[in-house]
């Protein structure tokens, strides 16, 4: 039996389109043969390939027309925010466009955002991120772009007051008052959000603790000065570095040394919330605080809210007396989400 024609090497480790298969010289029939895998409609990758993030978002673009952008949760995982799920991929494509594609959604619209040759802006992904994010999620995401500079609130709210018509805008206004660059991690954000949203006094964010000298005590995740208290997100890292361990023990002693409490908080008792609330609301409580008790009302439930799907209208936003100049256009479809 013949062995089968090799895979030239520049298709050998990612996903490829039919017509590079076919430039390459792997003729349709070829691609039927069982070491070729399928990814998306006439585009393959060898059944070796194990694709990885990049590899996937890459296998998408092939399935998907030329003016097509990265956008919302994918164009933010490009950047290195880890949370929620890889999948669905998204898209952006500026006009009234329907293609069914497994684990693909597009997103339509008649004006494009702002974007470059590959996706668009983070401003932008950011917006369409928040229109179907929990609050919490908004709150933890926008934190780790701005502490990394990847956007800034100005920003944000300048491509909203520009395109206020597009899904996510009210969205992005409500988390505004909620973000905060200091916070160094989503864990961090996630204890602050919570802490806030059960009613307790907003902490202050990655702050140095100094002794009465004025020498520098420790760092701390989150801090209520007056009541003495710091709350430290504890990562893996902590738990498994030996250096890691022995500098945290150094730490805490000299936080005890000065009169400072603090709580622990791992990913664990993130799973449990409320019952990390209420740790920290008893440590408060223990260095003097006499404030409100934390309360699950209302706003806590709204954090942690899952938005409904927003309805498809036959209708394409933003509404042609709202776009700009030149930009008018009369096609119907759904509205882009």
């Amino acid at each position: 039996m013949r062995p089968p024609r090799p895979v030239p090497p520049h298709l050998a480790w990612r996903a490829f389109s039919r017509s590079e298969a076919v430039d390459a010289g792997i003729t349709p029939r070829m691609l039927q043969h069982p070491r070729f895998v399928q990814v998306h409609p006439s585009v393959y990758r060898l059944g070796a390939v194990d694709l990885d993030e990049r590899g996937r978002i890459a296998a998408a673009r092939l399935a998907l027309p030329p003016d097509a952008r990265i956008s919302h949760a994918t164009r933010l995982r490009m950047l290195g925010v880890e949370r929620g799920p890889l999948l669905p991929l998204h898209f952006t494509v500026p006009r009234d466009l329907h293609l069914d594609l497994p684990g693909i959604v597009l997103h339509r619209t008649v004006v494009m955002p702002p974007h470059d040759d590959d996706a668009v802006s983070v401003e932008a992904a950011f917006i369409g991120y928040v229109a179907s994010a929990r609050l919490v999620d908004r709150v933890v995401v926008g934190d780790w772009l701005l502490h990394r500079g990847f956007t800034s609130v100005g920003r944000l709210l300048a491509l909203a007051d520009a395109q206020s018509w597009r899904p996510g805008v009210a969205e992005l206004r409500e988390v505004v008052p909620l973000l905060d660059s200091r916070s160094r991690s989503i864990p961090e954000s996630e204890v602050r959000v919570c802490l806030q949203a059960a009613g307790l006094p907003r902490p202050e964010v990655n702050v140095d603790v100094h002794d009465d000298a004025g020498s520098f005590v420790a760092c701390g995740d989150l801090l209520y000065r007056l009541w003495r208290l710091l709350i430290e997100y504890e990562g893996g890292q902590h738990f498994t570095d030996a250096d890691q361990i022995a500098s945290d023990v150094d730490r805490y002693a000299r936080v005890r040394r000065e009169g400072w409490s603090y709580v622990q908080v791992t990913k664990k008792h993130l799973r449990a919330p409320k019952a990390m609330v209420g740790r920290v609301h008893r440590e408060l409580v223990s260095a003097g605080y006499d404030g409100p008790s934390p309360v699950f009302g209302s706003m806590w439930d709204e954090l942690f809210r899952q938005p409904k799907p927003r309805p498809r209208r036959r209708k394409v936003d933003p509404q042609p007396s709202e776009l700009p100049d030149g930009c008018r256009s009369t096609s119907s479809g759904p509205r882009t989400s």
